[in-house]
């Protein structure tokens, strides 16, 4: 049913793979693997390139302009006088051999006190640079106040220096200043005019009216028009009863292809699927806003339940992270994150793994394999490791039989999911840790691992873009099996439907 809202306003020697199968016959096939968990190590996969970018630590998400020589990087921390260079470097990956900082965006448009410059994505047949910017944590993030939440929008028309063109304060249908998390670029297939950006909005509220994600279109900031709020929902109120532990909202999404089909990586609440249609098919008119909360097509209550409690964990809690659908196939591949017991007293090992979803019958979806490291069976980790490190997966990119997947102290890896039901590693990637840096992470580099793969990877013309948010940028090239399917892409982000994510 439609309703709408009215609005108011150098590597190192390999290791051998080694593998264990646990619960082959009882449940889904777990796989537990070693190789990335040891820095300065790799298999099937050569560092072509690195830059430290200026040893700052605390790097954000990168955002490249295909076929441009170009990667942008934002940072997790804010301008605080401790932290030199905390605005957005501008890379100049043109030899990507020898990958350098050639420019830094500073305030007022980035660098600012108590701002992130948390997530990037570039819409890149308008070369339009986005950057969602919002308060960073003391916790977390070595930050200390309070800022709004913004969308800015840069011109990429001189790759080397991006102009400003505008700021947007996201709100929902109320007008209430919400705060995004994560956001996907979506830009239509058949008409690349037209843009939309799907964020999450986290929130405990079982308040319908009150989203846990909206959906802009910003087909018009390239002529000046401001976004446009089309669609929001929440699904709090459809869960049963029970505190989740504070912990039940929308973290993150994935959008498919066509923009009809929306999955959720709802945190404590696991995995849904969500029907967009309607927003891509019959966008609304302007003053009126779709509403999302009848469009689940996976019930909650039908929801694939991994973690040993939704309220009262104590261990194994599910802390959802990335839903990441795969090309041509009726698979999420989904990620928990979990940190050390410095942000909460029941998080640290067992951490966070990979769940591999059948979503071929959305309606029950069903966990058909896991995907750990050695260090998410609960070894005897020191006390640092257990309160200050994460080895838990984080940010997926997938192919039709691989995944790219940032795994903070874990490294990077590739796995091998063309037999969904028993996934293989393909490949690792640990960098050798740098020295030293200017800001270490609170949560997360507390510890002997110095090793924090945490962006979405980026293919450009073959090659891996990823961030370690401590030791910089890596430029990669995979040389295992299925690389075929890499070495093809001329561009693919795990982030957005653009390049050879459009079909």
């Amino acid at each position: 049913m439609r309703r709408v809202l009215t609005t108011v306003v150098g590597l190192a020697t390999a290791l051998v793979l080694a593998s264990a199968v646990q619960g082959a016959t009882d449940g889904p096939r777990v796989v537990v693997v070693d190789g990335g968990t040891v820095p300065g190590t790799a298999k099937h996969l050569r560092l072509l390139g690195h830059d430290p970018l200026f040893a700052r630590g605390m790097n954000a998400a990168p955002a490249v302009l295909n076929d441009s020589g170009f990667v942008y990087i934002g940072s997790r921390t804010d301008g605080a006088p401790d932290h030199p260079n905390a605005g957005i470097l501008v890379v100049d990956t043109s030899d990507p051999s020898d990958p350098e900082v050639v420019n830094e965006i500073g305030p007022p448009f980035a660098a600012n006190p108590s701002e992130t410059t948390r997530e990037l994505r570039i819409w890149q047949e308008k070369k339009i640079l986005i950057v969602l910017t919002f308060t960073c944590s003391a916790v977390i993030h070595h930050c200390e106040g309070s800022v709004a939440p913004n969308f800015r929008f840069f011109d990429l028309s001189d790759p080397a220096n991006p102009e400003f063109m505008m700021n947007f304060v996201p709100t929902q249908a109320s007008g209430a200043i919400r705060t995004p998390h994560e956001f996907f670029l979506w830009v239509d297939p058949e008409n690349p005019e037209r843009a939309y950006i799907w964020a999450t909005l986290p929130t405990g509220s079982r308040n319908p009216v009150n989203p846990n994600l909206g959906v802009w279109d910003i087909s018009g900031v390239a002529s000046g028009m401001s976004p446009r709020l089309l669609a929001q929902g929440n699904w709090n109120q459809l869960y049963e009863a029970g505190s989740f532990d504070g912990r039940l909202a929308n973290h993150s999404m994935d959008v498919s292809a066509d923009g009809r089909t929306t999955t959720l990586a709802y945190q404590r609440g696991h995995t849904l699927v969500l029907d967009t249609a309607e927003v891509v098919d019959s966008p609304p008119p302007a003053g009126t806003v779709l509403d999302l909360n009848d469009n689940l097509l996976t019930s909650p209550a039908n929801r694939p339940k991994w973690g040993t409690a939704d309220s009262g964990c104590i261990a194994e809690c599910a802390e959802s992270h990335s839903a990441e659908q795969v090309p041509g196939r009726d698979l999420i591949i989904n990620t928990d994150e979990i940190y050390g017991t410095f942000t909460i007293p029941f998080h640290g090992c067992p951490w966070g793994w990979v769940h591999v979803i059948d979503t071929s019958d959305p309606s029950t979806p069903e966990i058909v394999s896991e995907y750990k490291t050695t260090k998410n069976v609960c070894p005897a980790d020191d006390p640092l490791t257990q309160q200050f490190t994460s080895y838990a997966s984080h940010n997926p990119t997938v192919t039709q039989d691989l995944v790219l997947l940032t795994w903070h102290s874990a490294g990077f890896h590739v796995i091998d999911i063309a037999n969904e039901t028993k996934p293989k590693q393909a490949g690792w990637f640990s960098p050798t840790p740098l020295s030293a840096v200017s800001t270490e992470d609170p949560a997360l580099n507390g510890g002997p691992n110095k090793v924090t793969m945490w962006s979405y990877p980026i293919v450009d013309d073959g090659l891996i873009y990823v961030v370690d948010l401590r030791n910089g940028l890596y430029i990669l090239d995979y040389r295992g099996k299925f690389n075929g399917q890499i070495r093809k892409l001329d561009y693919l982000e795990g982030n957005s439907n653009q390049g050879d994510g459009a079909g």
